[in-house]
């Protein structure tokens, strides 16, 4: 199968051809069916390739396959190829997985849509690029799968543009964006200038060259980062994701759970071989992680929206994976990348059932009492919920316990807490979510009360497939602490550097991680319980919370997105009329004008020369002939 690696992307390619040319006018789902077959297809062929490498010893998984030469400028070359190796696979089965149940839950999401088309060639893309972005054998096919990637979220989450926030929203992320790819691109100048290549595998033996902390790698490693930063929505760069709510929730769940936003997990992976030979660069991927997951966990507290609660939760569990790559734990960062793949799709597409059983309401305020008439939504939401918290046996406890784990036997013990009071924080506002949306009374009209129904199959079976590898994904990496052999650590360890996962890999039992993993689930069942008091409880405490300082300024979200209009957007706005009126239109514009008033002025003299008159002509001709002959004249006189 890993010769036909080039078939996974070009599936959905294909899917995009042909709904653009061939299905017009045909059936819904058709459309759909086409579209969700495509990238079905590509995962069988990743589960094809993914068997072929468990097969291979474990020190040679790795398949190069080079479709052309694409770019060769003087010294320059770059390849149209993709790498196929362990890190690359688990990408790929969990895009192409979690993409194939998104696709056929929107058939049903999106019935009825007038651009039921366009969305799916759009979704077809949107696949293709994120597999370019993960399969590519150099950092400049990842960067156009990157560009590609940023592109569908703008097309995406402004696809119904004829509401100008739903348009604002698009192109907010797409401008966002923008601004962290200058430094991945920059990055990418810095590695062909330092070492001639800009490939994965020719770059990493060079790069052992180097001392640890030399500064051309920290300053490679720290322009990474910041392409990192604005794709996988950390601080300062995260305020687009958010706001990519306004999407449909189909395009929340690819954007934040199989696709776009773990870009910049994956590329800091993928190049752990720089990032374990900085340990500056890896100090602020660490704390930038750390901080972003509090950060953003603080704000989830209290949002109103079923989507906005979601999307910081986002935010918050990829802040956890940086902090596990920041501290050396690649594999963990990894593995809560695969298992946050299944609860947080799972409670998107869930989030999704609820609206659409609400007629579009997406306040949590006026819900309330759906167990009973979803129930099905409310059985999947509440494992993704469970998960996400961190309960064991689910998929989430065993990765969050990971990291927190590896970053407390790397001795950031600050770091560590930060990590703990975020999982309190997320084992809150997640059960909060739960209780204001399925439990009590229902809090909505009489119509909407009257409309609320369970979704159809087509969104309730991708429910409950993601609601099973939400339970079961975890145990591909039950810690050696509880009787496993974590294989997701021992299928990566061979592609990572020897300073990061090897020098802390162990198979002892230390009584320490016993302690944490015990504190870590004593923290989730506080956050629960805590939540179960103030929200199922007669408790008047969140009455007045709801006046109080605090949950203004996180319900404000800090006023970051009001900070940066104020510091930046209005600011910039000023400079460019400034500019506009003085450089633009008072230089520019004035010397060009200028120049033509002057050759119009010059034209309007000799134009009254010109009357049409042939006495005048005779005349002047004459006098040009006298002129002349006097100047002969008084040449030769003189």
């Amino acid at each position: 199968m890993l010769e036909f690696l080039y078939l996974i992307p070009l599936f959905p390619l294909l899917g995009v051809v042909l709904n653009t040319f061939v299905l017009r006018g045909q059936p819904e789902k058709l459309v759909g069916g086409v579209a969700a077959a495509m990238v079905g297809a590509s995962f069988v062929v990743a589960a094809g390739a993914f068997f072929q490498l468990l097969g291979m010893p474990a020190e040679s998984r790795h398949f190069e396959q080079e479709l052309f030469r694409w770019i060769v400028v003087g010294n320059f070359s770059a390849q149209a190829g993709f790498l196929a190796d362990q890190l690359s696979m688990i990408m790929m089965l969990v895009v192409t997985g979690v993409s194939f149940l998104i696709h056929v839950y929107s058939i049903g999401y999106m019935h009825g849509d007038a651009g039921f088309r366009k969305f799916f060639i759009y979704l077809n893309l949107f696949v293709f690029f994120m597999l370019l972005l993960v399969m590519g054998s150099n950092y400049l096919v990842m960067f156009v799968g990157w560009e590609g990637v940023g592109l569908c979220s703008y097309l995406l989450i402004g696809f119904w543009f004829t509401d100008e926030l739903k348009a604002s929203a698009g192109k907010k992320a797409f401008i966002m964006n923008r601004i962290g790819d200058f430094g991945f691109l920059l990055a990418i100048f810095l590695l062909w200038t330092t070492f001639g290549t800009i490939n994965f595998r020719e770059i990493e033996p060079m790069a052992q060259a180097y001392p640890v902390g030399a500064g051309v790698i920290t300053a490679i490693c720290l322009l990474l980062f910041m392409g990192a930063t604005g794709k996988s929505a950390q601080l300062p760069l995260y305020t687009w994701l958010p706001d990519a709510m306004a999407g449909p929730t189909p395009v929340s769940a690819l954007i934040h759970a199989a696709t776009m936003v773990t870009a910049g997990v994956y590329m800091v992976v993928r190049s752990n071989f720089l990032f374990s030979l900085s340990p500056m660069a890896m100090d602020v991927v660490a704390w930038v992680g750390g901080i972003t997951a509090l950060f953003a966990a603080t704000i989830g507290l209290v949002q109103t929206d079923i989507k906005k609660v979601l999307a910081y939760s986002t935010v918050s569990q990829l802040g956890y994976m940086f902090l596990a790559c920041g501290v050396g734990a690649y594999t963990a960062a990894v593995f809560h990348l695969m298992t946050h793949a299944f609860f947080k799709g799972l409670l998107f597409l869930g989030s999704g059932s609820v609206i659409h059983g609400m007629s579009d309401e997406q306040d949590i305020r006026f819900m309330g009492g759906l167990k009973d008439k979803m129930p099905t939504t409310y059985k999947t939401f509440l494992v993704g919920t469970l998960a996400i918290a961190g309960i064991p046996g689910l998929a989430g406890f065993f990765s969050k316990d990971e990291i927190l784990w590896k970053t407390f036997e790397s001795h950031n013990y600050a770091l560590w807490a930060i990590g703990a009071t975020a999982a309190f924080c997320t084992a809150f506002y997640m059960f909060r979510l739960l209780f204001l949306t399925f439990f009590g009374k229902f809090r909505g009209s009489k119509a909407q009360e009257h409309h609320v129904h369970e979704s159809p199959k087509l969104m309730t079976i991708p429910l409950i497939v993601l609601a099973v590898l939400s339970v079961l994904g975890g145990y591909v990496g039950v810690p050696h602490a509880l009787g496993g052999h974590n294989n997701f650590h021992e299928w990566l360890l061979p592609i990572l550097s020897e300073t990061g996962e090897h020098a802390g890999a162990h198979h002892g039992v230390p009584t320490a991680e016993y302690v944490l993993m015990a504190v870590s689930v004593l923290i989730a069942l506080i956050g629960i319980f805590v939540a179960k008091s103030w929200y199922l409880g007669k408790s008047s405490l969140v009455e007045s919370l709801g006046k109080s300082g605090t949950r203004n300024l996180l319900y404000n979200k800090y006023w970051v997105d009001q900070i940066y209009d104020t510091m930046i957007s209005q600011p910039l706005v000023k400079l460019s009329e400034i500019f506009a009126r003085y450089v633009d239109q008072g230089t520019v514009d004035g010397s060009v004008n200028g120049l033509g008033a002057t050759v119009s002025g010059i034209g309007g003299i000799v134009r009254k020369v010109q009357t049409g008159v042939t006495q005048n002509y005779a005349v002047i001709m004459s006098l040009g002939v006298v002129l002349l002959l006097g100047t002969l004249l008084w040449s030769v006189l003189g």
